[in-house]
């Protein structure tokens, strides 16, 4: 009986953890972090936010409510600060904030704008998987 109780004590905390490991990634952006994950082949998307923009702020709850996702877990969302990254916008051509790109290695596989409905970021994200 005591063993049974040990391997549950022991397995619990596990099975937490491991939980936790299998949810969307989300960072802030950096540019390595992009270069690297898409030199392995990972799917990566960038959302391009602005602290202003009450849409954007929409699509981070979102984002956070796909966190526990574990159709999701292999994929990483890295947040890109709207207003300081101009020369990264001006090279993928984003002329808005609230744009999510989203990339399986180097390709692209989706582009949204202005979309706050978790299935429909969510079904984005997964066309990378």
């Amino acid at each position: 009986m005591k063993s049974r109780f040990l391997a549950l004590a022991i397995f619990l905390p596990l099975l937490m953890l491991s939980g936790m490991a299998s949810a969307l990634e989300i960072q802030p952006y950096a540019a390595g972090t992009l270069q690297q994950a898409q030199a392995a082949g990972k799917p990566v998307a960038l959302h391009f936010h602005a602290d202003w923009c009450p849409t954007c702020k929409a699509q981070e709850k979102a984002f956070q409510s796909l966190k526990a996702d574990p159709q999701l877990q292999a994929a990483t969302l890295l947040v890109v600060d709207y207003d300081k990254e101009r020369d990264l916008r001006k090279s993928l051509g984003v002329r808005s904030q609230s744009v999510v790109i989203v990339y399986k290695g180097s390709r692209e596989t989706a582009r949204v704008g202005g979309e706050t409905d978790p299935a429909k970021l969510k079904a984005a994200i997964a066309s990378a998987l």
